[in-house]
């Protein structure tokens, strides 16, 4: 397990690179600008900014993938499947958005009509067939494939994916067409199916597949680049990166899947905030990180993160990969405020960005955002921002609202636009608790990110929350989610079996095998490893899969078998409400994880006040157009605060990247490890226990 200190995480977002590092029990945080044609250079200039010298790991997390694939600005790779389905890309699933099952026009955004990923003329069928059962019913043609091969050379593509029917089950002729590959094009990226998801369903194993060697292409470089200056910089440490549930995986095993590390980011935060909750005896959180487009809401039950078995980047684009439940919705501190043709103020979902970004940034922006208004409120301060590394132009946020085409007072104008705002916020963690099925007033919601703090606890009576909390370094928490988790390495196989006695030879010899694989690829460090088994299964009959379900350990014998149908039945009771004994159980994905326990961030327990000495604002300041005439707010230092600290709303807790909004009417109390904990003035009650 490596020490608690030398540890650096590091999340690259579209606009800024946050780095944290944990030295000598110290969290040191940077914020710096991200070099979008030079990721990694941001990355280093904020590694050299901490000293990345001393370091013993160095944690790393990027939507840079992510948004290479959204924005389309992706290399030139091609298709390879079975003869007569290459159109399986622009297929998919058939499935339509719910707000496109009456529109004639609606095209998926990554087919041909639109901005394909592959484009038709480099996706090539093969001439070969692997029935389902995995006997060969066509051998594969090589002297075609060969032809193939050749004129996508001529067409210089970057990458190849590889996607037979029904090669999970027998992957015999996707290895050979690796070889060939290999033979007519040289040394370049190539992913097959069989090794980047060997799962049954074509679809989501072509698309993975096709993901994969993109990132291959994206990351691969990166990786080596980032490798290189941190050596230059005198890291001797591990690299590691985090994957789509913000476990880490050594560099060299994470370029071999890359597929796994597209959306890292957001999935740090959400374990940042199950690792705070276990610290603090907070099991059930909603967790929402307020950016500057978006606010990624997520939930945390019994201190565990909701995880799916796929991530989807846009409708019906699909990723076969353990990623934590994330549903973004378009508001954020640069969401720009708008009046419709019919006079409506609206506030989102487009976004000011970072280039122009708000008015009050003077870079050219012109139109108003919801930054614009904090700024007006008087709650942002405009000689402070981002660590007082940028200065905010209250003048020009006033005049971007002047010019909003409506006959509403400036005063209604910024009202408004506050009240729609936070609402916006709201309807969206609302459908995340209804489709969770989870009760608000047993969660407490961990508002963080830039923005999160100033605009979040105005919601803990709109949402009838148990309490709002504001962790120690918020603007840079998703950071601290990649020092607070442990290294893990996964693997999965389909096999097709009904749960009886007969079956457990056929399982225990799947399980092993994978076990065996991910022991020689782990080395050394599989001696303190805790491999997890689950499987997916259904009811016979049944289209889709109960995940997760938990399978005893050692060997898979009958009375193992009576285990799992047990705990199947459990886990499907759980979920849907019902329970089906009678009918029988179906195994068909077989999971195995190993867990590396890592050393995670312990935050500092904050200092007692001595006796006799109370806590006194910094200040009061007016904070206007909230309601017809100012409301005075006391102003605080975060730095300043010590445990057991109480502090009535309204008040304004400023620290370098973010700024705290207590409302009027709520209480605000200092916990065990910094935390600022916000209720309802009348729920206040004693102060939380020490850290655990």
């Amino acid at each position: 397990m490596a020490k608690t200190n030398g540890m650096i995480g590091v999340d690259v977002g579209g606009t800024f690179t946050d780095v944290v590092s944990i030295e000598d029990g110290r969290i040191k945080t940077v914020k710096v600008s991200t070099n979008v044609t030079e990721t990694y250079s941001g990355v280093l200039e904020g590694a050299a900014e901490v000293g990345v010298e001393t370091a013993a790991v160095f944690n790393h997390a990027s939507t840079h993938g992510l948004n290479a694939i959204i924005t389309r600005r992706v290399p030139k790779i091609a298709f390879l499947t079975t003869e007569g389905h290459r159109d399986i890309l622009d297929m998919a699933r058939g499935w339509r958005p719910a707000t496109a099952s009456t529109d004639p026009h609606w095209r998926r955004s990554f087919g041909d009509v639109t901005a394909p990923i592959v484009p038709r003329y480099l996706r090539r069928g093969i001439r070969e067939r692997i029935a389902s059962d995995g006997s060969i019913v066509s051998e594969l043609d090589e002297a075609q494939a060969r032809e193939e091969l050749r004129v996508l050379a001529r067409c210089e593509v970057q990458g190849i994916a590889i996607c037979l029917l029904n090669s999970y089950v027998n992957g015999e002729h996707e290895r050979r067409l690796r070889e060939l590959v290999v033979e007519e094009l040289g040394d370049i990226p190539c992913s097959v199916s069989t090794d980047v998801s060997p799962l049954a369903r074509e679809y989501p194993r072509a698309s993975t597949t096709v993901v994969d060697v993109l990132m291959k292409i994206i990351y691969g470089p990166y990786a080596k680049r980032l490798g290189t200056g941190l050596t230059d910089l005198g890291f001797k440490g591990e690299l590691s990166f985090a994957d789509c549930s913000a476990m880490l995986a050594p560099v060299k095993l994470a370029m071999e899947r890359p597929s796994r590390i597209l959306f890292s980011g957001p999935a740090a935060g959400t374990v940042a905030c199950a690792h705070l909750g276990g610290m603090i005896d907070e099991p059930n959180m909603l967790c929402a990180d307020v950016g500057g487009t978006s606010t990624d809401i997520s939930v945390v039950t019994g201190g565990k993160p909701f995880v799916n078995t796929t991530f989807e980047l846009e409708h019906d684009l699909i990723v076969n990969t353990l990623s934590n439940d994330i549903v973004s919705v378009g508001a954020g501190g640069g969401s720009i405020v708008t009046i419709s043709p019919t006079g409506e103020l609206r506030v989102g979902p487009e976004s000011a960005g970072a280039d122009p970004g708000p008015a009050c940034y003077g870079r050219g922006g012109t139109q108003p955002t919801t930054s614009d208004m904090f700024l007006l409120i008087g709650i942002l301060d405009p000689d402070r921002f981002a660590a007082g590394r940028a200065k905010l132009s209250p003048e020009l946020a006033r005049a971007a609202f002047e010019r909003l085409d409506t006959q509403a007072t400036l005063a209604e104008r910024v009202r408004f636009a506050y009240k729609m705002a936070l609402n916006n916020v709201a309807e969206g963690i609302f459908d995340v608790v209804v489709k969770s099925g989870i009760d608000p007033r047993d969660y407490s919601m961990v508002a963080y990110g830039a923005a999160g703090p100033m605009m979040l606890p105005a919601l803990l009576e709109q949402m009838h929350l148990k309490s709002v909390i504001v962790p120690p370094h918020p603007g840079l928490f998703s950071a601290l989610g990649l020092v607070s988790t442990d290294q893990t390495h996964a693997d999965s196989r389909t096999a097709y079996n009904i749960l009886t006695p007969d079956a457990a030879d056929e399982i225990d010899a799947i399980y092993s095998e994978m076990e065996e694989s991910m022991r020689e690829s782990l080395g050394d460090e599989a001696k303190g490893v805790t491999f997890v088994r689950t499987f997916d299964g259904q009811l016979m009959g049944q289209v889709w899969e109960t995940p997760f379900i938990e399978v005893p350990s050692g060997k898979i014998t009958p009375a193992g078998i009576e285990q799992m149908i047990s705990n199947f039945h459990d886990g499907y009771e759980k979920r849907s409400g019902n329970r089906f004994e009678a009918m029988p159980v179906q195994g068909v994905t077989y999971r195995l994880t190993a867990i590396v326990p890592t050393a995670k961030v312990e935050y500092p327990k904050p200092e007692r006040r001595t006796a006799g000495e109370a806590l006194e604002p910094d200040g009061t300041i007016t904070l206007r157009y909230l309601e017809d005439d100012g409301i005075q707010a006391a102003e605080y230092e975060r730095e300043n605060l010590r445990f057991g600290d109480v502090i009535d709303g309204p008040a304004v807790i400023r620290e370098p990247l973010s700024t705290t909004f207590v409302a009027p009417g709520q209480t605000a109390r200092v916990g065990a490890v910094g935390e600022i904990v916000i209720t309802r003035a009348t729920d206040s009650g004693g102060l939380r226990g020490e850290a655990k």
